[in-house]
């Protein structure tokens, strides 16, 4: 795949969570909310400021993000389904 973002646009691949609850529920696919959890795939060069400068993005590839429940836009990429969203919908990095 060959994908950039522009500006300080980020995408991002959902992480699957797991099936089963901590006390050994297994929860069906209709009761499973989509994953507010993913992993950074590509970023853009970052936004410019007022000043014309460019402004560094704080996430970069490979990061694992949580970000929120209705974030983004979603896109299907060479059969894959991603989210395309901005850096600011990303509440922060989990590591």
């Amino acid at each position: 795949m060959k994908f950039r973002p522009l500006h300080d646009r980020v995408l991002v691949k959902r992480v699957e969570q797991e099936q089963k609850t901590t006390g050994g529920i297994i929860i069906p696919d209709t009761a499973k909310e989509k994953p507010m959890e993913g992993e950074v795939l590509a970023v853009g060069a970052g936004a410019r400021g007022e000043d014309g400068k460019l402004i560094a993005m704080d996430v970069k590839p490979g990061d694992r993000i949580l970000f929120g429940k209705w974030s983004g836009t979603e896109v299907k990429i060479d059969g894959e389904e991603l989210l395309i969203m901005k850096e600011s919908d990303i509440m922060g990095i989990i590591g």
